[in-house]
């Protein structure tokens, strides 16, 4: 049996493009009153300007954030913690991002972007804090701030 050069071709191409997939995947956060949100500080993330955005991100949903090193201070009733390394592709651009909320030590919502199989996706350039916007949003949107 004798395959097409046109058939092989359209199959190589498809199987190329579908290796270029970002994906991204929220379990949003639900029945949570959150007031203040403690940030854990992940040092190996090593993206300066991560921090700040993800602090100013979840700030714009009108929750409060406090940062912390190590374990999460008593006081703290919902902590995040999250990853994220970027990659080299004629331009620096995040390539992963993992943030997970927690009530206590039981994890009540996450959301990650991947985009470490974009390959030829010229989606994955863009600016970070539009990325982390698109997560935020989606990943607080059920909620609304407690005012003190």
């Amino acid at each position: 049996m004798r395959i097409g050069k046109g058939i092989l071709i359209t199959v190589l191409s498809l199987t190329l493009l579908s290796s270029c997939s970002i994906t991204r995947t929220v379990q949003p956060i639900s029945n949570a009153q959150i007031s203040e949100l403690c940030i854990q500080n992940n040092s190996a993330v090593l993206m300066q300007g991560f921090l700040p955005e993800l602090k100013s991100q979840v700030e714009s949903t009108g929750i409060k954030t406090r940062v912390f090193d190590g374990l999460p201070p008593a006081d703290c009733v919902y902590h995040m913690e999250y990853d994220a390394n970027w990659h080299w592709d004629f331009a620096m651009y995040l390539s992963f991002a993992d943030l997970r909320v927690f009530e206590k030590n039981r994890m009540i919502g996450q959301a990650i972007y991947d985009a470490r199989s974009g390959g030829l996706n010229f989606d994955k350039f863009g600016p970070t804090d539009q990325k982390l916007k698109s997560l935020t949003d989606e990943l607080f949107g059920p909620l609304r701030a407690v005012r003190p």
